[in-house]
């Protein structure tokens, strides 16, 4: 099957952010793809979250998510984005990545738990975590697909729970703030949830200069697929359960493991 990264360079215009996500939904589904996946924060972002992000927060079912829907629809593909949520906190928004199918119906919501309150920055200032609860899997086109956000990549625990929930892939959408070594770290994080856990991971970032850039796809083995490099785009790439079966079989790491 093929899925698509969609490296955005998001900013404040949210109809801007909507027309490049809907050029980006129709080139992949030209190209193949059942699934497009766009970064986190892909409707509204900023080099710093602040005040602005609850104020323009929407609920699941206003505007934004409507033309969400009706992007996946129209052009009949899986989306995978980050928008901004209202929490019912005031003050606070959730951190939320929505998958809408191909029929313009909601698959699944997955709001941030882990929040980028480090390196000086405090998300937490202004999101809300979300429930710490069941690991967010959906199935589209056959596969099954567990949804993480950012900052999560760093908590392999949240990984290895997506894989025992039957993920297959999982979508780690970003907006990954630069600084010394952190591409490094974008790269070698993503490569290592693949490994350990025996899937592909597909990690979407936002490009630079809010972000770092580089959407990648890696193999359940660590083999980066694709690399998009700094610059906007879109990429469709192969992806195949059959791989994802036979290197759980070379490497039976789930039955073997004596923790958790």
């Amino acid at each position: 099957m093929r899925i698509a990264l969609g490296q955005l360079e998001s900013g404040t215009d949210i109809a801007a952010n909507l027309a490049a996500i809907d050029r980006f939904a129709a080139s992949a589904a030209a190209d193949g793809a059942m699934l497009v996946a766009f970064p986190e924060y892909a409707t509204y972002e900023k080099k710093v979250v602040d005040a602005s992000f609850p104020a323009m927060a929407e609920p699941l079912d206003g505007p934004v998510c409507r033309e969400l829907a009706a992007t996946a629809a129209r052009h009949g593909i899986t989306l995978v984005a980050g928008v901004v949520e209202t929490s019912g906190e005031e003050g606070r928004a959730y951190n939320t990545l929505v998958a809408f199918g191909p029929s313009g119906e909601r698959l699944a919501v997955y709001r941030k738990i882990h929040l980028f309150d480090a390196q000086g920055f405090g998300e937490s200032t202004y999101i809300k975590p979300g429930p710490s609860t069941e690991p967010v899997v959906f199935e589209a086109g056959g596969a099954r697909f567990g949804l993480m956000t950012c900052y999560d990549l760093r908590f392999p625990e949240l990984a290895r729970s997506l894989a025992d929930a039957g993920a297959q892939v999982l979508l780690v959408c970003s907006s990954w703030v630069p600084g010394t070594h952190k591409t490094e770290q974008w790269l070698a994080l993503n490569a290592a949830r693949g490994i350990e856990n025996g899937v592909y991971v597909a990690g979407v970032c936002q490009a630079p200069p809010v972000s770092v850039g580089r959407s990648l796809l890696v193999d359940p083995m660590g083999y980066v697929e694709a690399d998009l490099g700094l610059a906007p785009g879109v990429r469709a790439v192969e992806v195949s359960l059959a791989t994802v079966a036979r290197v759980r079989e070379q490497f039976p790491m789930f039955r073997q493991r004596r923790l958790g």
